[in-house]
Formats: C-alpha cells, sequence, structure tokens
C-alpha cells in the first residue's frame, strides 16, 4: 500500500504539491491523473525517496522508501525510462540493479523474458528504440518481484501491441493482489486499465473516487430522446425538473435517468423513437472536472493566414 499524507513541497514561492493527502489500495490498478503542472511528478518523486517533503508523509508498506534495506524487492518504480547508462547490455543494466539488492542472475533473464527483450539482452541500450526502452525500465521495476508498482506514463512510445501487453500486464499485477499505481495522460488508456482514479489538480486533490463514479459527476451525462411530440414531451419533462436541449433531430435531458423519462412519456401518451442513455468519456469528464486546474491554455480556434503557428 502507498499512504500520502498532508503531502507538501515547495519550490520558493511555487508550491508543487499542497497538502496531498491520499491511499494507493493493493488489488486494482490505479490511474494518477493530472493537468500538465498539477504535480504528479513530483508526488511520485517524493514517495520514492527522490525528492524531500517541505511538510508531510509518503510511505510504501507503512515506511517511507529509503528505510526499506533492499527497495527493489517492496517497490518497483518506472518514471524515467532513459535514465540508464547507454553503454551497458540491457543484461548488464539489470545485473548490476540486480546485484545491488541481492537478486539472482536467473531473475535478470526471467524479466527479460517476461518483458519481450530476451532476444536483444546483449545489445547496448544505446541501440534501442524508445519502445524497447519502456519495456527495460518495466523490466527494473519487475526484477525484485515487489508488492507496489509505480509506473510513470508506461505506454510512452510502445506500439499498439505493446501497449495492450502493458495494459494486460498492469492489470494482472493487480489481480495478484499487488499495489498498482499509474499515471498517464492518455484518457482512453487509463478508461480501459484503471479501475481507481486519484486526479489532482495545482497540487491539490480533486477526486478519490471509482472510474464509474468518476465518469458519473459529469454533467455531460445525459438521456438522448427522439419523438414525433418534442414539443409536448419537453414540456412535460421540464415540468418534472429536467433541462431540455435540442440535439440535432433529437432532445438531450439531463436531470432524469431513462427510466423516468419513459415513464412521463408513457403517462402523456407520447410516442417515442428513441430512449438512450449517454455516457461521458473520461476524457471528456477529466476535461470537465480539471478545467480550473489547467495551467497552460492552447487556442482553440483557427490559426489564421499569416499568423505565427
Amino acid at each position: 500500500m502507498i499512504e500520502v499524507a498532508e503531502l507538501t513541497k515547495r519550490y520558493g514561492s511555487t508550491v508543487a504539491v499542497d497538502g496531498l493527502s491520499f491511499h494507493v489500495r493493493p488489488g486494482v490498478v490505479t490511474g494518477f491523473l493530472g493537468p500538465n503542472g498539477a504535480g504528479k511528478s513530483t508526488t511520485m518523486r517524493m514517495i520514492l525517496g527522490l525528492d524531500r517533503p517541505t511538510s508531510g508523509t509518503a510511505t510504501i508498506n507503512g515506511r517511507p522508501y529509503i528505510q526499506h534495506r533492499q527497495p527493489l524487492h517492496a517497490v518497483g518504480a518506472l518514471l524515467e525510462a532513459n535514465a540508464v547508462h547507454t553503454g551497458r547490455s540491457a543484461y548488464n543494466h539489470l545485473l548490476a540493479l540486480a546485484q545491488t539488492n541481492g537478486i539472482s542472475r536467473s531473475r535478470v533473464s526471467e524479466v527479460l523474458e517476461q518483458v519481450g527483450l530476451a532476444s536483444v539482452a546483449k545489445r547496448r541500450i544505446g541501440a534501442f528504440s524508445l519502445g524497447m526502452g519502456q519495456r527495460l525500465g518495466v523490466a527494473a521495476a519487475l526484477l525484485g518481484d515487489p508488492a507496489v508498482l509505480m509506473f510513470d506514463e508506461p505506454v510512452n512510445g510502445l506500439d499498439p501491441e505493446g501497449i495492450v501487453w502493458i495494459r494486460t500486464m498492469l492489470k494482472s499485477l493487480a489481480a495478484e493482489g499487488r499495489t498498482v499505481f499509474v499515471s498517464s495522460h492518455l484518457m482512453s488508456e487509463m478508461a480501459l486499465t484503471a479501475e481507481h482514479l486519484i486526479v489532482i489538480g495545482k497540487g491539490k486533490l480533486i477526486a478519490d473516487t471509482s472510474v464509474d463514479d468518476f465518469i458519473q459527476r459529469s454533467v455531460q451525462n445525459h438521456v438522448r430522446v427522439r419523438t414525433p411530440d418534442a414539443y409536448r414531451l419537453r414540456l412535460a419533462l421540464a415540468d418534472k425538473g429536467a433541462t431540455v436541449l435540442d440535439a440535432d433531430d433529437a432532445l438531450s435531458v439531463t436531470g432524469l435517468d431513462c427510466r423516468q423519462v419513459g415513464d412521463i412519456a408513457g403517462a402523456a401518451g407520447i410516442v417515442l423513437h428513441e430512449l438512450s442513455p449517454q455516457q461521458a468519456s473520461l476524457e471528456e469528464a477529466f476535461m470537465e472536472l480539471t478545467k480550473d486546474s489547467v495551467e497552460y491554455h492552447g487556442e482553440t480556434g483557427p490559426v489564421l493566414e499569416g499568423s505565427a503557428a
């Protein structure tokens, strides 16, 4: 388990992380989300003892990272896949890590096989592609067979097969009862991989909830209705407190669920041609709930001819 309590990090007058508290439980994949500059990387670095908190605590299985005598057995992490000696082979890179934590040579070969790098184990890392480097970083995280795993943008540089592979692996690790904590900007991937979310913005906690509950909080969830008697249905639904908007050839209804809309239409004798729930995507819910925490905004309109691109 990872436990963060009132964690704060200041750099001069800048507050990168602001009184952050959450638990990452074993047995589920927990996604760690937030806009750029939200404090995700700083938080993960403090959990791993790479940055010292200004105040507050971060523990792994009840102890700070630096108090674990053989840390690779307690937690495996992938934060910077390119933070390696590019002149070493993949095998020798992992072997050097293994020898600092009493891990056998056979385990090095085992994780190289697990991540699909056994055939290039003797190749220099400097000749690796971005995706191969990511796989090597995953191998290093798995090396000590830890109960806690942390990954920052693990699918970066992976091809579609690699993305499916790591998604399946993360779920399998959580199913074994491990704590799996994953930071990513890819909302579509998080929707397929994570069960729980920790969402932060400007260093503060925005949400600590399941993926389903997070999406249900979105105001973009609505009921789509098509009927030849839209005027009467609109009046009937508004009378029950619903908000009704035009949506192409249909009505968009918020404030009532499908059953309630159907019951109201039936009681009024109104024929329906479509009645369907419309759920926001994780990306839409994320954009909505973090809009006040985005530090860097780009223009969304067209670039005018002659303007700087």
